[in-house]
């Protein structure tokens, strides 16, 4: 059996055209569903503060409806040196339910953190990682076109790419981990960025809403 189950979801967008409630409440969905499926530790990554605190929001309303009780720790703007520690203390403990960390992308806990084992069983990437447009960036993007290299790869797309990679390989950190990655955005089902997947992510399975709780059962049954 595989150590790793490697999804795309390709109903949910982060696009700025697609957010909207029902979409943040889709992502919500998604959440729950996997975390539902094996009690443990879980890290979800968003593209920005916003985002997060939108699904957040619907997150916890989905939990007010539903018997089971989670613990969710929360990502701050500007944690200090102990709220920081705090909220990987938290990864460390062992508890009678499931932990979800909310975090931002490329930020403090999707790069340099090692959380082994038990201590994280899932984590969830919501968008492509693209930085935010910005002089800098132009500038860089303009530099490639001119050479006849597609700048918009160079600018966005590779560091996009960069932080997904990193907060996908918290789940994976040593031979007897085992895990759930979840790429949440229909766009990593284009042909541009799965160009740019590792080779061992070459099983990735496409799924839906619908289909998600099913995948993740059969996946755990063959670990438990």
């Amino acid at each position: 059996t595989k150590k790793r189950l490697l999804m795309n979801g390709v109903d949910v967008s982060t696009r700025y055209t697609m957010r909207s409630r029902e979409m943040y409440q889709r992502y919500a969905t998604y959440i729950f569903r996997v975390v539902k499926a094996k009690m443990g530790n879980y890290l979800i990554f968003f593209p920005s503060y916003r985002f997060m605190e939108d699904v957040y929001q619907e997150f916890t309303q989905l939990l007010a409806s539903d018997e089971e009780e989670m613990e969710l720790v929360i990502q701050q703007k500007h944690m200090d040196e102990e709220e920081r520690e705090n909220f990987l203390r938290a990864f460390e403990m062992g508890r009678e339910k499931s932990l979800i960390g909310f975090g931002v992308l490329g930020g403090i806990f999707s790069e340099g953190i090692d959380l082994t084992n038990e201590k994280l069983i899932g984590t969830l990437i919501i968008g492509t990682g693209l930085p935010q447009v910005c002089n800098e960036r132009e500038i860089l993007k303009s530099y490639f076109d001119q050479k006849g290299l597609y700048g918009f790869d160079y600018a966005y797309r590779y560091p996009g790419m960069n932080k997904v990679l990193q907060a996908a390989g918290r789940v994976i950190r040593t031979m007897d981990d085992v895990g759930v990655i979840v790429l949440l955005d229909e766009r990593f089902a284009r042909s541009e960025y799965v160009r740019l997947f590792p080779a061992e992510w070459a099983d990735y399975k496409l799924c839906n809403l619908k289909e998600v709780p099913k995948l993740v059962a059969e996946f755990w049954d063959g670990h438990s």
